[in-house]
């Protein structure tokens, strides 16, 4: 007789910026500090532009390298067609 032991565990969670915001709500709410709503949750928007700030760069270099791999390609399409036109003599020089 075996028994099976199954167990489902998330791993999601509050997060630091979330653990954060909500300490800093509860301050702002008893009085402890007379910060504006703003900087209490402040955690939030600014992990938000960090996030933000991260897919841009992500974006930005996978534009480079699309750009380049597009200008390496017809760089091999302008050596396959000077290949290709060029006189028997030098086809071997333009590989």
């Amino acid at each position: 007789m075996s028994t099976s032991n199954t167990s489902s565990s998330s791993s999601g969670g509050i997060g630091f910026a979330g653990l954060l915001t909500v300490a800093f709500v509860v301050l702002k709410l008893t009085g402890v500090i007379a910060w504006s709503w703003w900087w209490v949750l402040s955690p939030l928007w600014i992990s938000a532009g960090l996030a933000l700030l991260v897919l841009a760069i992500v974006g930005a270099v996978l534009l480079i390298v699309h750009l380049a791999d597009k200008r390496s390609a017809r760089k091999r399409v302008a050596l396959r067609i000077a290949r290709d036109n060029a006189p028997r003599g030098y086809r071997r020089t333009l590989r």
